[in-house]
């Protein structure tokens, strides 16, 4: 018999009263990723690494990977980390239809299905599963029913436990997965507008939706599973868009933070966490949403480290005839503008406004650029350029002065490497505080 899972200790836990949580990286970025091991290993802690179901699918997603591939290439950081593997939480986002919305239900929810079971056979225990988005044959008139949501994701939740059912065939040691479900989902990657008021999601709607999940879940007796639906996607306020971040109001989402009492088994996952204030995602953590999503802030935290060391390159290799320079945020932007499909749908404007947008928009877009072989040629110098050196303290405090406050304190290594991983910590750190009982 395998243990029980850590998150749902994790919910006992919240639920008995402490103010704990988890906070939940959801990247494909070795920098990012490798930061998160490297910081988890300080505090000998669980790292929650989640793929979202564009980024890794059976096709391969934007990535190129599936999900067994992500799961490898998630092991092969960690054994360069030297971070054990049993520390380590794989989850699956977004799970369902969402690469599919243009097709006909039953072709979208097949490709679903099949998608979900590659997660599921490849060792990831955290299944997000989301049915909220209409299909190409849904009424376009009104909402899509949340009864239709429930029935999609119970469907979902049959095949993830089939899968598990011949997982478990070889490896008796295997854990139980775990599901979060919902009818309230943001969008992957943040808001494509910027409304000015962002609906909290109501107590009455929440509670409708708990009982509808888990009355589809009995049609498909699935009442072992529903045992190991451990939190629901709410929408308590937070969003962030091009320009905007649509800070965590306690008082707006107190009625909704109350009705959870009613059930002891659940908390609330928050999606869209990114760019909140670390004391906002604290008030979070103690209201019951003990799973905080980031993926956005984490590549905008890489990408402001990354153009703050070509700014130093830029400057130490100005007049030198044998050094190469990256021109790395060149590069970038000449990658983000010839391909636009990634972006084209999050920025608007004038020209000016959009070539802004694509370097410092809050709804970070680079991620997707990153792995394109000139932008990553481009990568690799700057970090090599920069490796030739001793990166001065004058230039650390100019372009990165939390990682030379760190440094004179003998808390950070001058390296490039290091550096750039501490600036993506920064990040992780508001998130450490949050979830961490006591932590200041």
């Amino acid at each position: 018999m395998s243990s029980k899972h850590p998150l749902k200790l994790l919910v006992e836990r919240q639920k008995n009263g402490q103010a704990c949580g988890i906070y939940s990286l959801c990247s494909a970025n070795e920098y990012v990723i490798t930061a998160a091991m490297e910081r988890a290993l300080a505090d000998k802690d669980y790292v929650l690494i989640e793929a979202t179901a564009n980024q890794v699918n059976q096709f391969g997603g934007y990535t190129g990977m599936r999900p067994a591939d992500f799961r490898d290439f998630v092991y092969s950081l960690a054994l360069k980390a030297g971070f054990p593997y049993d520390k380590i939480l794989l989850g699956g986002d977004h799970l369902g239809p969402l690469t599919w919305q243009a097709e006909i239900a039953e072709t979208a929810l097949e490709k679903s299905r099949e998608l979900i079971r590659q997660y599921v056979l490849a060792g990831f225990t955290k299944i997000h599963i989301d049915t909220s988005m209409k299909l190409a044959d849904d009424s376009p008139d009104g909402p899509l029913e949340t009864a239709i949501i429930a029935a999609r994701g119970a469907m979902l939740a049959r095949e993830a436990e089939l899968a598990f059912t011949q997982m478990r065939q070889m490896n008796p040691e295997a854990l139980s997965p775990v599901y979060v479900v919902g009818s309230e989902v943001p969008i992957p990657g943040g808001s494509r507008d910027s409304e000015e008021y962002i609906h909290v999601t109501e107590a009455a709607d929440f509670e409708r939706m708990v009982e509808t999940f888990k009355h589809a879940f009995q049609q498909y007796r699935l009442e072992n599973a529903w045992e190991n639906v451990i939190a629901v996607v709410v929408q308590p306020g937070v969003e962030f868009g091009d320009e905007c971040i649509h800070a965590y109001e306690r008082p707006a989402a107190g009625r909704l933070s109350r009705s959870l009492q009613k059930y002891p088994g659940l908390v609330f996952e928050g999606h869209s966490t990114d760019y909140q204030t670390a004391r906002a995602l604290k008030e979070m953590v103690e209201d019951g949403i003990a799973i905080l999503k980031v993926g956005p802030a984490l590549t905008f935290a890489l990408r402001e480290g990354l153009f703050a060391l070509s700014h130093m390159e830029a400057e130490l290799f100005r007049f030198s005839a044998e050094v190469e320079q990256s021109r790395f945020m060149e590069a970038l932007d000449s990658c983000m503008a010839y391909h636009p499909e990634n972006w084209l749908q999050h920025y608007r404007g004038r020209p000016g406004e959009i070539r802004y947008a694509r370097k410092f928009s809050f709804s970070d877009r680079c991620r997707y650029y990153l792995p394109a072989m000139e932008v990553k040629m481009a990568l690799d110098r700057l970090m090599k350029n920069l490796q030739l050196v001793d990166i001065p303290l004058t230039l650390l405090s100019q372009f990165m002065p939390v990682q030379y406050k760190k440094v004179r304190d003998g808390l950070l290594q001058p390296d490039v490497q290091s550096l750039l991983k501490d600036r993506i910590i920064n990040c992780i750190d508001d998130y450490l505080y949050a979830v961490k009982p006591g932590r200041s």
